[in-house]
């Protein structure tokens, strides 16, 4: 690994005669000249010297004037300002290297909930924090102006009646010492709202396949949940299989197909315009003798209110159970967030035609106002699966409740210290 070293005396200095320094070999000898008689006895015969020289050994030839240096060119004055060192320049261009490697951290860094909720959590934010900021006091006129920001939040007027009864209740019972109070009551109480329906989806092995159908209206996100989904299950290591049921939307097929090849799982389709029903009951038959794990059906998205084509999901449901009685496991029903309360009446009809068995909420991330989750909730009390903050693989997150109540509405005050 090192190499040592001595450092040698340096040698004496010898002028040597240009005749006298050993040439280097070549690779071919060349050929000695043919010499006659004569030239040798003349080359062999000693010239003779004057009196007063001396041998060359003893008087060295002088050596040749160095002769004065030429003027630097302009290249070379180049080259020698280009070899220059200068120490700012140098920093300048680190700092350049750390900043950019900085933003492409920052780049791969996945967003918070907080940022992707940022457009949702605005109504909440500046009309309810700007309420607070004045130290309001606590009497009925704070608690209409609480009650309008909750309306304008898509909250519904069942929830809020609630929430605003229940802070009136504390502040009669004294409970609440001061407007700060109020605000993380009303924190607490929402919480405590959403916190049971916090439910990840459990997926049974043994099932071979757990069977998720996926419902909902046109243009909720069914087909990009599905896709998403179909990615978080692989890096799970679970088998998946898609099942390209809706059949009546223009490219479906060919958008879950998509999905399959970037996810490199199988895609059972057929043509537009084929039985939704015969198509899922031959991808069941597929992945039951394939042995994959999860098959994840499409199905074409509908309106809620019409009702032979909810009669048409039903056929799906009754189509499945001939193979598997238990099928389907699951029964996702997405929903648009920036939908309002028009979400609920959607619920409302997709769990009674199909039993709906948990929901997923997309595009909170746009012009979502967030409280739809909380009208939902207590309506139906379904579990939220999950919720979809964006276009990424990693915006199809699980629905964590105190990390959705700290985006939507930041705590005002730090956490007490525990020792």
């Amino acid at each position: 690994m090192f190499r040592f070293f001595k450092r040698s005396a340096p040698e004496k200095l010898v002028q040597l005669n240009p005749a006298e320094i050993p040439q280097e070999p070549s690779a071919v000898e060349p050929r000695e000249p043919v010499t006659s008689a004569a030239d040798q006895t003349e080359a062999a015969t000693p010239t003779p010297l004057p009196a007063d020289a001396e041998p060359s050994a003893q008087r060295p030839e002088p050596l040749a004037q160095a002769s004065e240096p030429a003027p630097p060119s302009a290249s070379s004055s180049t080259e020698s300002e280009s070899a220059f060192f200068d120490p700012a320049v140098a920093f300048a261009e680190a700092f350049e290297v750390i900043n950019a490697e900085k933003a492409a951290a920052e780049a791969l860094r996945p967003a918070s909930l907080r940022e992707r909720l940022a457009a949702s959590s605005e109504s909440f934010r500046l009309k309810l924090g700007s309420l607070f900021d004045r130290n309001p006091k606590l009497d009925e006129n704070l608690l209409e102006e609480i009650e309008t920001a909750l309306l304008t939040a898509d909250l519904g007027v069942a929830v809020t009646t609630d929430l605003i009864d229940t802070l009136r209740g504390r502040i009669k019972r004294r409970e609440l010492a001061d407007a700060e109070a109020l605000y993380e009551g009303l924190r607490a109480d929402l919480l405590a709202m959403i916190e049971p329906l916090a439910a990840p989806l459990q997926i049974d092995l043994e099932a071979k396949p757990h069977v998720v159908l996926v419902v909902g209206v046109n243009g909720a996100g069914k087909t990009t949940t599905i896709g998403k989904l179909a990615k978080h299950l692989k890096l799970n290591g679970a088998s998946v299989m898609l099942g390209a049921g809706d059949t009546f939307r223009a490219a479906a097929v060919e958008q879950l197909k998509v999905w399959g090849e970037r996810n490199d799982v199988l895609v059972v389709a057929q043509g537009t315009g084929a039985d939704s029903a015969s198509v899922i009951y031959d991808a069941l038959q597929s992945a039951k003798s394939r042995k994959v794990d999860v098959l994840l059906a499409d199905t074409a998205g509908r309106l809620h209110t019409q009702s032979h084509l909810m009669n048409e999901l039903s056929k799906v449901k009754r189509v499945m159970a001939k193979l598997d009685p238990t099928a389907p496991h699951e029964v996702l029903l997405v929903l648009d967030g920036t939908t309002g309360q028009n979400a609920v009446n959607q619920a409302r009809q997709f769990h009674q035609a199909m039993g709906v068995t948990g929901l997923v909420i997309t595009k909170l991330d746009g012009s979502a106002k967030g409280g739809i989750i909380f009208a939902l909730a207590r309506e139906f009390k379904l579990p939220i699966r999950y919720i979809g903050v964006g276009e990424k693989l990693e915006d199809l997150r699980s629905f964590e409740p105190t990390e959705f109540i700290d985006a939507l509405l930041p705590a005002r005050t730090p956490p007490p210290e525990t020792s």
